[in-house]
């Protein structure tokens, strides 16, 4: 382009910021291809010159760096001073990626123990978070803190021991329904967990007594399954079978011997209940009209 030329290009641009024309003999700012008056070439916050011609560009207007950090920079969580650059975020909080390290070696974990998910930063198997503070994996497994088998966070309640794990109350759950068991008995199959429902329906008959499969014969009395080592007088614990006399107590066979040895009382009330209940009763239960 000659002067002439120039000349006339500058004679129709006009300043980005305040949109007056140039006058031939000023100074003139050109940013990235945008053209400014040198006195309107300033921040947009504190309206002064950038120092050494430095400034942040952000969403089409330009600041200096102290009020862009003021406006846009976080301030890191441990040092307390603004983060220009990569910010690590976790824990509710901004980091330095320097300054992201475990409370008790000091190792960094910016690239050890995060990985990128969803376009934020959690935590993965090589870090833990407990009461505010990090820790890395080594440093976690040396305070003796369980770790849960399913969330994979410090247990700092109650604890679960199963399947070669500990586990949170609530989430020791059932592999098939997922309901806690909270308490209550569970059944183990190939490193999983069951209620005891979903494992008779998944794998077969289970023994009320022992809690275990039932691989043999299955002794189906008092709408229960046992083994057949396991179906015995719950109270002399001599073995049972269907031709044998027994009563239900308490959910367990007692044999014709040992009911009769219960106080009267305890024999009447029994009575009525077997009444009430006749049409529901084993084929093969005690008579309590004989007893």
């Amino acid at each position: 382009m000659t002067g002439s030329n120039m000349s006339d290009a500058l004679a129709n641009a006009i300043c980005e910021r305040c949109r007056a024309r140039f006058d031939p003999t000023e100074r003139i700012v050109n940013s990235n291809g945008e053209l400014y008056h040198e006195n309107c070439f300033v921040c947009a916050q504190c309206f002064r010159q950038f120092p050494d011609g430095l400034f942040y560009d952000f969403e089409g207007r330009k600041y200096c760096e102290h009020d862009f950090q003021m406006l846009f920079a976080p301030c890191c969580g441990e040092c307390g001073e603004f983060i220009i650059g990569r910010v690590i975020k976790a824990m509710n909080n901004n980091w330095h990626p320097e300054c992201f390290r475990c409370e008790l070696c000091n190792v960094v974990l910016a690239d050890l123990g995060f990985v990128k998910n969803a376009g934020r930063k959690e935590l993965t198997a090589d870090a833990r978070e407990l009461k505010g503070e990090l820790y890395c994996l080594p440093c976690h497994d040396k305070m003796g803190i369980p770790i849960c088998g399913a969330c994979r966070r410090p247990i700092e309640g109650r604890v679960v021991n199963a399947l070669g794990k500990q586990w949170h109350v609530e989430h020791f759950v059932c592999a098939k329904c997922e309901k806690p068991f909270l308490g209550h008995r569970h059944y183990e199959k190939k490193g999983l967990a069951y209620c005891e429902t979903h494992y008779n329906q998944l794998f077969g008959d289970v023994c009320y007594n022992c809690s275990h499969v039932i691989e043999g014969d299955v002794v189906s009395a008092l709408n229960k399954a046992w083994c057949v080592n396991c179906f015995s007088c719950s109270t002399c614990n001599i073995k049972l079978t269907l031709k044998n006399k027994f009563v239900e107590f308490d959910m367990k066979p007692v044999c014709k011997k040992c009911y009769e040895k219960f106080p009267l009382e305890l024999k009447k009330r029994l009575k009525k209940l077997s009444d009430l209940t006749s049409k529901k009763t084993q084929p093969k239960a005690l008579d309590l009209n004989s007893a």
